[in-house]
């Protein structure tokens, strides 16, 4: 049995300038991390690898034929808890983790259909089932989630105005010391919520098992309201942001207030990073978070 991943071309041009450049050697073992996995797992591939901004998705069938896929993502803080969240839902509302090696970045997962996502579905069909599975997916986080809110929050009350700071001050310094503010005032009383904190139409693709599973979550403990922002730059341009707001809040059944505040939070703290990526690669970034953010914080600060 031969198994060859192939890494997607476009994945192998963006990866060093999205993850830096120690995703050059990092693409280049890839292939071999791949066929070990293949070997452990008793796997036969089948068809092309697919990508995300941060990982391949490899096809993949077991010995008695069931059909999964082999996750090789990069690890970062933010991916380094998936397998936990992944075993801690069990399949419920998500993908079923099949299989870990997490110091490696490699996950064994049920295979789901990836030509079929909620984008596909009006905003307001779309938005109503997400919401539902955020709600089955906020269960208490496990004591061993590494990434909590109320440390972000902390952390992000000198992080954000000395970066901030080191740009410049590019935009208004109010919106930085408002989300400060935010993260002195919330902060510190958190929930320990297991929370997605990129949950978006892309990433909740049809199943099997149940009709929408979510997919690549990047999870924290804390405040399901933390976990709105992706719902507002992805699909950007199909409502305003005061329609796409009252949607999210009554789907996911949120506190409004501390929602638009964290989403403050979110988006300088995105802003942030897209001018510092900006500085790096001297090239505008074409992430629909970075797009949008210039519009959504004043929105948040404004009321």
């Amino acid at each position: 049995m031969v198994n060859d991943l192939r890494v997607p071309a476009l994945f192998a041009e963006r990866a060093p300038r999205v993850l830096g450049p120690a995703a050059v050697p990092w693409l280049a073992l890839l292939p071999e991390l791949a066929a070990g996995y293949a070997r452990k797992w008793d796997l036969t591939f089948e068809g092309e690898a697919m990508h995300g901004y941060v990982g391949v998705v490899q096809p993949a069938r077991l010995a008695d034929g069931t059909p999964v896929v082999l996750k090789l993502g990069w690890r970062d803080e933010e991916s380094a808890d998936e397998p936990l969240a992944l075993s801690t839902w069990a399949g419920r509302g998500a993908v079923l983790l099949l299989e870990s090696a997490p110091d490696d970045g490699v996950l064994l997962l049920e295979r789901l259909d990836p030509g079929r996502t909620l984008d596909d579905l009006p905003l307001r069909s779309a938005i109503p089932l997400i919401g539902e599975l955020a709600r089955r997916l906020a269960v208490p986080a496990p004591a061993s989630m590494r990434r909590r809110l109320r440390t972000e929050a902390a952390r992000l009350t000198e992080e954000l105005p000395r970066r901030w700071a080191e740009l410049g001050g590019p935009f208004d310094r109010r919106l930085v010391d408002d989300a400060v503010a935010i993260c002195r005032e919330l902060g510190p009383s958190a929930d320990e919520l297991l929370v997605n904190e990129d949950l978006h139409f892309e990433n909740v693709l049809a199943g099997t098992r149940e009709p929408w599973l979510v997919i690549d979550p990047k999870p924290l403990a804390g405040d399901l309201e933390w976990g709105v922002i992706p719902l507002f730059w992805n699909r950007f341009t199909e409502s305003t942001l005061d329609e796409r707001f009252a949607l999210v809040v009554a789907a996911q059944e949120l506190d409004a207030e501390k929602a638009r505040a964290w989403t403050l939070v979110r988006a300088v703290q995105n802003w942030i990073w897209m001018l510092e990526e900006q500085v790096a690669a001297g090239a505008d970034s074409d992430d629909p978070a970075f797009l949008t953010v210039a519009d959504i914080a004043p929105w948040a600060a404004s009321r």
